[in-house]
């Protein structure tokens, strides 16, 4: 009886699994489309990109980031 309880747990557990990466699916659906509508717009998507990426950074991480950047930069003569 508890190997019957572990297997309709476990197949519930997969169907709540396919069912949100069937949501995640059509969410990128929707994000793709509003880099579309960006670009057609006239805005280069791939610095939205790097500015949705670095919103999602802590301010720490950002600042931390943008001095390994210029140090690097100013060790390849791009300063």
């Amino acid at each position: 009886m508890s190997d019957i309880i572990a297997a309709d747990q476990l197949r519930l557990l997969i169907e709540r699994i396919e069912r949100l990466e069937e949501e995640k699916k059509g969410i990128a659906d929707d994000i793709k489309d509003v880099y579309g509508e960006a670009k057609s717009t006239g805005f280069d998507t791939k610095t939205i990109r790097s500015i949705v990426r670095l919103r999602k950074m802590e301010k720490h991480a950002r600042d931390e980031a943008d001095a390994l950047l210029e140090t690097y930069r100013q060790a390849l003569g791009m300063a």
